[in-house]
Protein backbone atom coordinates (compact mmCIF):
# COMPACT_ATOMS: atom_id res chain seq x y z
CA UNK A 1 0.00 0.00 0.00
CA UNK A 2 1.05 3.31 -0.78
CA UNK A 3 -0.44 6.38 0.93
CA UNK A 4 -0.79 10.08 0.41
CA UNK A 5 -1.27 12.86 2.56
CA UNK A 6 -2.01 16.10 0.46
CA UNK A 7 -1.23 19.73 1.83
CA UNK A 8 -1.62 23.06 0.86
CA UNK A 9 -5.34 23.92 -0.36
CA UNK A 10 -6.90 27.15 0.87
CA UNK A 11 -9.31 29.85 0.12
CA UNK A 12 -7.36 32.67 -2.43
CA UNK A 13 -8.16 35.66 -4.60
CA UNK A 14 -8.28 35.16 -8.49
CA UNK A 15 -4.86 36.24 -9.16
CA UNK A 16 -3.46 34.45 -6.14
CA UNK A 17 -0.85 31.34 -6.19
CA UNK A 18 -0.65 28.38 -3.97
CA UNK A 19 1.27 25.64 -4.04
CA UNK A 20 0.00 21.88 -3.07
CA UNK A 21 2.44 19.28 -1.71
CA UNK A 22 1.70 15.55 -1.77
CA UNK A 23 3.81 13.38 0.31
CA UNK A 24 3.80 9.37 -0.45
CA UNK A 25 4.43 6.63 2.10
CA UNK A 26 4.47 3.25 2.70
CA UNK A 27 5.51 0.30 -0.90
CA UNK A 28 6.55 3.36 -2.81
CA UNK A 29 8.95 2.03 -5.58
CA UNK A 30 12.42 2.92 -6.80
CA UNK A 31 9.94 4.05 -10.40
CA UNK A 32 6.68 5.64 -10.26
CA UNK A 33 4.79 8.37 -11.75
CA UNK A 34 2.70 10.67 -10.21
CA UNK A 35 -0.05 13.15 -10.79
CA UNK A 36 -2.97 15.67 -9.89
CA UNK A 37 -6.62 15.55 -10.60
CA UNK A 38 -9.01 17.49 -9.62
CA UNK A 39 -12.98 17.42 -9.43
CA UNK A 40 -15.67 20.74 -8.94
CA UNK A 41 -19.26 20.22 -7.37
CA UNK A 42 -21.04 18.16 -9.73
CA UNK A 43 -18.19 17.40 -12.39
CA UNK A 44 -16.02 13.98 -13.45
CA UNK A 45 -13.00 14.12 -12.12
CA UNK A 46 -10.42 15.47 -14.46
CA UNK A 47 -6.46 15.51 -15.08
CA UNK A 48 -4.30 18.23 -14.50
CA UNK A 49 -0.82 17.35 -14.22
CA UNK A 50 1.08 14.39 -14.35
CA UNK A 51 5.32 13.92 -13.77
CA UNK A 52 7.08 11.17 -14.55
CA UNK A 53 9.55 9.58 -11.79
CA UNK A 54 12.86 11.25 -12.92
CA UNK A 55 10.67 14.46 -13.95
CA UNK A 56 11.86 14.42 -17.33
CA UNK A 57 7.58 13.60 -18.26
CA UNK A 58 5.42 16.55 -17.57
CA UNK A 59 2.08 16.63 -19.13
CA UNK A 60 -0.47 19.18 -18.18
CA UNK A 61 -4.44 19.72 -18.62
CA UNK A 62 -4.55 22.57 -21.56
CA UNK A 63 -6.84 25.01 -19.32
CA UNK A 64 -3.66 24.97 -16.85
CA UNK A 65 -0.33 24.74 -19.02
CA UNK A 66 1.40 28.28 -18.76
CA UNK A 67 -0.02 28.37 -15.12
CA UNK A 68 0.66 25.24 -13.37
CA UNK A 69 3.98 23.10 -13.12
CA UNK A 70 4.73 20.01 -11.06
CA UNK A 71 7.55 19.04 -9.49
CA UNK A 72 8.90 16.44 -7.56
CA UNK A 73 11.84 15.50 -5.14
CA UNK A 74 11.87 11.89 -4.97
CA UNK A 75 14.56 11.78 -1.74
CA UNK A 76 11.30 12.96 0.02
CA UNK A 77 8.64 11.39 -2.21
CA UNK A 78 6.76 14.56 -2.41
CA UNK A 79 5.35 15.81 -5.33
CA UNK A 80 4.27 19.74 -5.81
CA UNK A 81 1.79 21.23 -7.86
CA UNK A 82 2.50 25.07 -8.21
CA UNK A 83 -0.92 26.97 -9.48
CA UNK A 84 -0.39 30.59 -10.41
CA UNK A 85 -2.78 32.86 -11.49
CA UNK A 86 -6.18 30.94 -9.92
CA UNK A 87 -9.03 31.48 -11.72
CA UNK A 88 -12.48 31.06 -9.77
CA UNK A 89 -12.61 28.09 -12.25
CA UNK A 90 -9.90 26.45 -10.70
CA UNK A 91 -12.01 25.83 -7.55
CA UNK A 92 -11.84 22.06 -6.73
CA UNK A 93 -10.78 19.32 -4.33
CA UNK A 94 -7.79 18.65 -5.74
CA UNK A 95 -6.15 14.54 -5.70
CA UNK A 96 -2.60 13.13 -5.82
CA UNK A 97 -2.15 10.13 -7.27
CA UNK A 98 0.72 7.65 -7.41
CA UNK A 99 1.35 4.77 -10.14
CA UNK A 100 3.52 1.85 -9.46
CA UNK A 101 4.70 1.94 -12.97
CA UNK A 102 6.87 4.44 -14.51
CA UNK A 103 4.80 5.63 -17.42
CA UNK A 104 6.41 7.61 -20.46
CA UNK A 105 4.98 9.95 -20.69
CA UNK A 106 3.66 10.76 -17.67
CA UNK A 107 0.15 9.45 -17.81
CA UNK A 108 -3.18 11.57 -17.76
CA UNK A 109 -5.49 8.99 -17.71
CA UNK A 110 -7.59 7.75 -14.01
CA UNK A 111 -6.78 4.28 -14.61
CA UNK A 112 -3.00 4.79 -14.79
CA UNK A 113 -2.79 5.38 -11.10
CA UNK A 114 -2.83 2.94 -8.59
CA UNK A 115 -3.13 4.87 -4.92
CA UNK A 116 -5.07 8.15 -4.47
CA UNK A 117 -4.90 10.59 -1.40
CA UNK A 118 -7.94 11.74 0.33
CA UNK A 119 -7.84 15.44 -1.61
CA UNK A 120 -6.97 19.08 -0.46
CA UNK A 121 -10.15 21.92 -0.91
CA UNK A 122 -8.98 24.77 -3.34
CA UNK A 123 -10.99 28.02 -3.65
CA UNK A 124 -10.20 30.26 -6.09
CA UNK A 125 -13.05 33.64 -5.53
CA UNK A 126 -13.60 36.28 -7.69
Amino acid sequence: QVQLVESGGGLVQAGASLRLSCAASGRTGSRDAMGWFRQAPGNKREFVAAISWGGRSTSYADSVKGRFTISRDNAKNTVYLQMNSLKPEDTAVYYCAYSETNYYPAPQTESRYDFWGQGTQVTVSS
